[in-house]
């Protein structure tokens, strides 16, 4: 059988930003500073990130019958990403998600799904064809989650692994977490998923530990700056992060993702993917935006060369 690399099954949004020095309180009116369209949606955006760096992807998804969703569909189809299995609503609009970014780079994001909502397990159940044939399949949660549920099944019921990356953050149920390869939350995400309070790294392995007993495989917990730790089976470790300005964090955790289930279908040990990731995603917090802000092979490279250089013993 002739696999399809990697296939994401994941939402499609028109991203609305706008930059201020800091976001509204309740009642509250600001004027921003700069207001921006930009192509996102959390699947597309890990969808974009892999294709940069080299991969083959191919995209399941729903856009509406509209200027933004034909909007998506090019981008999706100049990255260089199969998009035959993005189809189109009739009934609801292109999702859409608005976003304020602070002057510390931190961002407050509101998502109206719309037709990425609309995906069913029917529908997901017709494409099984498709997802047999991946090397590896991505999700995330903006989509029905009965629709991810069934995604996950047909994945596992063929051997195929699954990244799932538990954004926007809910609880989920142990039969979707028991078909799950590896699981991408960040701390918030793995606090909600087992039912703890995280605040620390201590934390955060605790959390990892409950999902390993609910079925889950790997638990790689982003930190921000401060890296990710990889929880399994074997043990635990800490992988350090890269110390960049923040511009904005949009797409930051999608960036990661992205990278590294491309490092994974590399071949690469879990260690060396995370790192390399955690390499992308400090990349990609340096720049504005979603998809305009997701770095291609070569930055990561030279990015990767220049950290080992300023490495103490470094020669």
């Amino acid at each position: 059988m002739n696999r399809l690399g990697i296939v994401i099954i994941g939402s499609l949004n028109m991203d609305m930003v706008v930059r201020a020095k800091r976001a509204p309180e309740a009642g509250e009116t600001l004027f921003g500073q700069e207001f921006a369209l930009s192509p996102g949606g959390k699947g597309a955006n890990q969808a974009v990130a892999a294709a940069r760096l080299g991969a083959d992807v191919t995209m399941i998804g729903r856009v509406g019958n509209d200027a933004f969703g034909r909007g998506l569909l090019d981008i999706i189809q100049q990255e260089q990403i199969h998009s035959g299995y993005i189809s189109q609503s009739e009934s609801q609009s292109t999702g859409v998600a608005s976003i304020v970014v602070d002057e510390e780079g931190e961002n407050r994001i509101l998502v109206v799904p719309g037709a990425n909502i609309e995906m069913t397990p029917d529908d997901i159940g017709a494409l099984e064809s498709v997802i047999r044939q991946a090397g590896i399949v991505v999700m995330q949660l903006e989509m029905d989650l009965a629709m991810i549920e069934a995604a996950a099944a047909i994945a596992s019921r063929h051997g195929i692994p699954v990244i799932l990356n538990p954004a926007p953050a809910q609880p989920l149920g142990d039969e979707l977490l028991h078909h799950v390869t590896y699981l991408t939350p960040n701390e918030t995400e793995a606090g909600i998923l087992a039912g703890i309070a995280v605040e620390s790294l201590d934390d955060a392995e605790r959390a990892a530990r409950i999902l390993l007993q609910k079925g889950v495989q790997h638990i790689i917990v982003t930190l921000g700056s401060k890296g990710a730790l990889i929880v399994n089976a074997s043990g635990s470790m800490h992988v350090p992060g890269f110390p960049v300005q923040a511009v904005d964090t949009v797409a930051a955790g999608d960036s990661f993702n992205g990278a590294l289930t491309w490092q994974l279908t590399r071949g690469k040990t879990l260690d060396e993917a995370v790192r390399f990731a955690n390499a992308v995603g400090a990349l990609t917090v340096g720049k504005a935006g979603a998809i305009p802000s997701l770095p291609r092979l070569q930055e990561v490279k030279q990015f990767l060369q220049e950290a080992a250089d300023a490495e103490p013993g470094a020669q």
